[in-house]
């Protein structure tokens, strides 16, 4: 009996050291000061279940903003696998800068980044699922109109919580855009492929673009650039757009471009004049750039410059002999079709007036409860009123000509009919009928002459 009270004293005692030991683990856990007992019993139960529930509301919420792009907020998931792969093998860190170029015409948003090297490379391009307005920059608030131009994108300009699965704002309007008195209000580059004056990407798309600028800017990058333009910036497009009132405005933004397509590096942007200027510096060291006033002394890197201007040059020459083409093409075009109206006109018009009068005259005849006048009038629209309004030379020439100059009549009409003339002064055929009185009297061919003698 001793002994069996011994084990349950044993057993109580093993008991009291575990729970006592579940009690110092929760306070190491909740930072209670070692060796000092809480006031009651309760305060280690309430903070427990604190942590717990702070547990379960943290998986609670993982769990509801999961969706078909991954786990946890959306604004901070990572970037997709296979752009993930291509980082690797175009050797780009995850959080090196990046620079965006947009295209409307061939709606392509293209996302390019800074390899190790320090040039960069087109990292992915994107399908733009939307955008609004027509081919050249946006002037006001309401216009739908998706801008054209150089925007940069800060930090600030980022929405984790838009309405559009994600976005970011372009910065509309610019200082150009300012100095040009343009207006306009939370241009954005969104999810959710719905546009107003957007560039509205797939939620999937965007999702990757919002985490490769999210990662930019914890690599360092202060600001991403963002080229819009109307189409890519070739001779070829330019000539096939030359008659468009936004071409001087195009040709500024090509020569943006055509820094970029050389140096592989976004340009530096300055406004000054009301325009657009590239890679400048100005000569005197804190003389900034002021949008609407005089462009101060400035220097383009002469590399740069000489090799951007050759390329000018050659665009320009290209751009003139396909414009000139295109031209004498729609010249041509414009002759033809002239041209074609014209034998429409004379061939075709009349086809169709002929066709239209025998289709009523039939109509006339097959339904037969039409008025009788009615034909007459539809005959006579074909046929010329006089002599004189057709043919007025034929009228003073005697002979067959005098004759030829009237429209034909029907065999039983009056003496006024060429066989009425014939029957007045033949005397052969058939007795010619009765005139009027005021017309020529018949011939009498019952008279016999008398013999010779």
């Amino acid at each position: 009996m001793a002994n069996g009270q011994s084990l349950e004293k044993q057993a109580a005692g093993g008991a009291f050291h575990r729970v006592w030991d579940n009690k110092m683990v929760f306070r190491r856990f909740l930072k209670t000061p070692t060796g000092q007992q809480p006031a009651n019993h309760r305060t280690i139960g309430w903070k427990a279940m604190r942590v717990g529930a702070v547990l379960l509301a943290a998986g609670a919420l993982a769990a509801c903003q999961a969706d078909e792009f991954g786990y946890g907020p959306k604004a901070e998931r990572s970037v997709s696998g296979p752009i993930k792969r291509k980082m690797t093998d175009l050797n780009m860190s995850s959080s090196s800068p990046i620079m965006i170029r947009i295209f409307k015409e061939e709606s392509t948003l293209e996302v390019w980044k800074q390899t190790r090297s320090g040039k960069y490379k087109l990292l992915e391009d994107f399908e733009i699922c939307k955008w609004s307005g027509d081919l050249g920059p946006k002037f006001k608030e309401g216009d739908r109109q998706a801008p054209e131009g150089f925007y940069e994108i800060s930090p600030g300009l980022m929405n984790p919580n838009s309405n559009y699965h994600l976005a970011f704002n372009l910065g509309y309007p610019n200082t150009y855009d300012r100095a040009h008195g343009r207006t306009g209000s939370n241009l954005m580059v969104h999810g959710a492929c719905s546009s107003r004056g957007c560039y509205a990407m797939t939620d999937e798309q965007v999702q990757d673009i919002y985490a490769l600028a999210r990662d930019s800017f914890k690599g360092g990058q202060r600001a991403f650039q963002v080229q819009a333009f109307p189409f890519r910036m070739t001779p070829e497009n330019m000539a096939k757009h030359r008659k468009s009132e936004h071409l001087e405005f195009w040709k500024m933004l090509k020569v943006g471009y055509d820094h970029f397509e050389i140096t592989q590096t976004p340009p530096n942007i300055s406004v000054c004049e009301k325009k657009y200027v590239f890679d400048a510096t100005t000569l005197v060291e804190g003389v900034p750039f002021r949008a609407s006033a005089q462009c101060p002394d400035y220097r383009v890197d002469p590399r740069i410059a000489s090799v951007v201007s050759d390329k000018e040059r050659k665009d320009e020459e290209k751009f003139q002999q396909l414009a000139a083409r295109l031209d004498a093409r729609e010249e041509r075009q414009e002759r033809w079709e002239e041209r074609a109206k014209r034998i429409d006109q004379a061939l075709g018009g009349g086809q169709l007036e002929v066709q239209t009068e025998t289709a009523s005259v039939d109509e006339t005849e097959t339904n037969g409860d039409g008025p009788v006048s009615d034909a007459p009038a539809v005959e006579t629209a074909a046929a010329p009123e006089t002599a004189e309004d057709q043919a007025p030379d034929a009228v003073r020439r005697p002979g067959s000509a005098v004759e030829t100059a009237f429209a034909p009549q029907d065999q039983s009409s009056d003496g006024s009919s060429v066989g009425g003339f014939f029957k007045r002064w033949v005397p052969f055929g058939s007795k010619a009928t009765e005139d009027d009185a005021s017309t020529v009297a018949p011939v009498d061919t019952d008279v016999v002459p008398e013999a010779k003698p």
